[in-house]
This record gives structure tokens, C-alpha cells and sequence, in this order.
């Protein structure tokens, strides 16, 4: 261990008469030495001088009163020098590298201080400025906070992933393309998803493969004229796609075969796979409808299996109708969805502020959107193509299809606040 530092003894000047005599001081105990670890041997109590040699104390004391103790002086004035050379502290002469240390320990503490109070006045400054302190979200919930131990549920990047997600939909929106097919119609495309809707649940195939097979079909039909007799082709091969992204088990071509009654060959499926994929780039991760309603169906508070199954099967009658698929981004079906939804079942609040906030959408937003997806709701049972409306009228999807439509959206209804 390094031995630690003596604070140097140095000579005290004692005023007086004549020619001032040096006494040299003797160690004492310094709180701020103590503090940083310095000892000085021979300590003296706190607060006191150290003793002092008998004989210097009696030649200072004779300088004060101006002569010897014994040459005849005034006894009281010896005795009020003596009392006042007793309470005079000594003084304490530190060293120039004592000073330093110091002097940046005050500092430092000093810099803490301050640091401590700016951040906190920065903190508070932050928040008066983002309007955090009297914002109306602050009574957002925190959807999350029972997947805060799951790994898979990304929780530390949920909200960003969510922000690009919105970004990237406006990179992969669908336009009008129907004035580019000379041969087929919004009521065709109607007709195939009501198909390929069918084969999807006849497969039992995740959800996501289904929104992903509509999004090929519509991004590639959007880019390459497609004669009719292709289409359900087109339908089969962009279905086969979705299944190698995003199934486990992905069917074979072969099931594909069979399923469209031997209309097209496995060569013929395989050749419109290799099309497909090469107008598209081979870009197929994108946000579908599907990767919102997901997210915004746990933001519908309080959620359950009722809610969740409405939700999706608005959502699908959605997939179903072109102009509501091409006019309107794949978030704001999802939200359009949610709040049909939640219209349907007379939840208490058409819109919250959680809503709002994960969505990115007003109520006002959303009712236009949501008008038509009510709107195919109340004709479902009446329409000719059914493959949606059967699916959820079994008890395994709480046979939501059967609840009474909702009426128009009543502009009374306002965001929760």
C-alpha cells in the first residue's frame, strides 16, 4: 500500500512586541485531510490547538503583556492576554498540492450539483415542451406490458417496427389497374378471392398466408396484362408463393393441382410462379392488413375472442370489394375495421385514445372507410359469393356473421378522452 501523504509542518508567525519569534506548528488532525485519507501523526482533539512547548507558550504570552510575568506587570491585563492567547486558534498552513486536491474534490462536487439540477430542469422543460404534462394520451394503455417477458413479442421494438410499417405501405400501394385488363373486371377479381378464401380454409392455413396471396394478386395484375382465362392461374401461383413464405408446411404444387380441378398443369403453375415472382422483384415482405390488425386489435380495449373474429371478418369482406382495397391502405382498413367493429358489437367508445394513438387515426378518419365495410356486412347473406360469410357463421369464429349489421356511423360518437 502507498504510504499516505504528512500535511508538511510549517512555522507559525505569533505577533508581539519587538521581533516576531517563529513556533513551529505542530500536526493536527484537518477534517478535509481526513476526508480524503491524509493523517498527520500525534492528533489532537477536534477543534483544539495541539500542545505547545511550555516554554515557547510562556515567552509569548511575556511578549504580549510587554515584559516578564515576574518584572511586576498588571495582573489583570496578564490575565486577560493569557485568556485570549488560549481561545486564539492556531492557524493552519496547508500545502500548495493540499489546496489543489481540494479544490477539485469542492468542484467535482460542485459539477455533480449542477449536473443533478440540469438535468432535472431539462427533463422538465422536455416535457412542458412535447406537451407530455397535460397531453391527453397520457391515459394510453400499455397494450404491451403483458408481453414484457416474451421474447417474441419484441416489445423494445414493436412501436418502431409499426412506424415503418406505415412508411413502407405508401411504397407498395395498389392503383387503380382495372383500365389496364382488357378482359377482366372488379367482379372477377371478386370471384377468385371468394375462391382462393375457400382453398385457404380448406388448406387451414395461417391467416397472414391469405392477406399476402391478395396482395401478389393485386400488385401483379397492376404490373402485367392478364387474359381471363389466367386469372384463377394467377390466384393459384400467387397463393403457392404466399405458402413457401410464410407456412411451415407449405402444400405441394401437386394439391394445387387438384384443388382447381386439373385446370392448369404443375409446369404451367410453376412457369406463372417464376412470372410472378419476377415482375414482383421478389419483393414479398410487405405490410398487408394483416400485420395492422393484429396490432390494432389488441388495442381495442377490452378485447376478446368476439371482437377479434368481427374484426377479421370485416376485414375480409374488405379483401373481397376492389375499390375498398385499391382506395384505401392496408392500416387504414385495419383501423376501419376495428372501428366497424367495435360500432357492430355498441362498445361504449366507437374510437380511444389508445386506438388513436397506435392507428395514427382520428375518428373522422375512419368513418368513411368504415361506412362500406358495414355496408358489405349487411348485404353478406344475400350475396352470391359466400365463402366469407360461411366461414364466419360457424361457431369456431362465434359466428359473428350472424349478428345484426350496425347501423350508419353516428357522428355524435366522439374520441374517448
Amino acid at each position: 500500500m502507498a504510504a499516505r501523504a504528512v500535511a508538511p509542518q510549517q512555522p507559525l508567525r505569533i505577533r508581539g512586541e519587538g521581533k516576531p519569534k517563529m513556533v513551529e506548528a505542530e500536526g493536527r488532525t484537518r477534517r478535509v485531510l481526513q476526508d480524503i485519507g491524509n493523517l498527520v501523526p500525534d492528533r489532537a482533539v477536534e477543534g483544539k490547538p495541539g500542545p505547545q512547548p511550555a516554554e515557547k507558550n510562556k515567552k509569548a504570552i511575556t511578549q504580549k503583556l510587554g515584559g516578564g510575568v515576574g518584572k511586576g506587570g498588571d495582573v489583570a491585563a496578564k490575565a486577560t492576554v493569557i485568556e485570549k492567547c488560549k481561545a486564539e486558534k492556531p492557524k493552519t498552513v496547508l500545502s500548495s498540492a493540499d489546496r489543489r486536491h481540494i479544490i477539485n474534490i469542492s468542484d467535482s462536487k460542485s459539477r455533480d450539483k449542477n449536473k443533478r439540477t440540469l438535468t432535472s430542469t431539462l427533463s422538465a422543460r422536455s416535457k412542458a415542451a412535447c406537451g407530455l404534462n397535460n397531453n391527453p394520451l397520457d391515459s394510453v394503455a400499455n397494450i404491451d406490458e403483458a408481453d414484457a417477458n416474451n421474447e417474441l413479442a419484441v416489445v423494445e421494438y414493436i412501436d418502431d417496427m409499426y412506424k415503418f410499417y406505415k412508411l413502407a405501405e405508401d411504397e407498395n400501394t395498389v392503383t387503380d389497374y382495372m383500365g389496364t385488363q382488357p378482359d377482366l373486371n372488379a367482379k372477377m377479381r371478386s370471384i377468385l378471392i371468394d375462391w382462393l378464401i375457400e382453398v385457404h380454409r380448406k388448406f387451414e392455413l395461417m391467416p397472414e398466408t391469405l392477406y399476402l396471396t391478395v396482395n401478389i394478386v393485386d400488385r401483379f395484375l397492376s404490373l402485367k396484362t392478364v387474359p381471363r382465362r389466367e386469372l384463377q392461374l394467377v390466384g393459384v401461383s400467387s397463393m403457392l408463393i404466399a405458402c413457401k413464405y410464410e407456412e411451415i408446411w407449405a402444400p405441394e404444387v401437386n394439391d394445387f393441382v387438384s384443388i382447381s380441378a386439373n385446370t392448369y398443369q404443375r409446369e404451367q403453375i410453376l412457369v406463372m410462379e417464376k412470372v410472378i415472382l419476377g415482375k414482383l422483384e421478389w419483393l414479398l415482405t410487405v405490410p398487408t392488413p394483416y400485420v395492422f390488425l393484429v396490432r390494432y386489435v389488441k388495442a381495442s380495449e377490452p378485447s376478446d375472442e368476439e371482437m377479434e373474429n368481427m374484426v377479421f371478418f370485416l376485414a375480409e369482406l374488405g379483401l373481397m370489394n376492389y375499390p375498398i382495397a385499391i382506395s384505401y391502405s392496408p392500416s387504414m382498413i385495419a383501423s376501419a375495421a376495428v372501428y366497424a367493429a367495435r360500432r357492430t358489437l355498441d362498445k361504449s367508445h366507437l374510437w380511444t385514445t389508445t386506438l388513436q394513438h397506435h392507428t395514427g387515426y382520428v375518428e373522422d378518419e375512419l368513418k368513411e372507410c368504415a361506412e362500406l365495410l358495414m355496408n358489405l356486412h349487411r348485404g353478406a347473406a344475400d350475396s352470391k359469393l359466400k365463402a366469407v360469410y360461411r366461414k364466419y357463421t360457424s361457431p369456431d369464429r362465434s359466428a359473428v356473421a350472424l349478428f345484426p349489421p350496425a347501423r350508419s356511423v353516428s357522428p355524435d360518437r366522439s374520441v374517448e378522452v
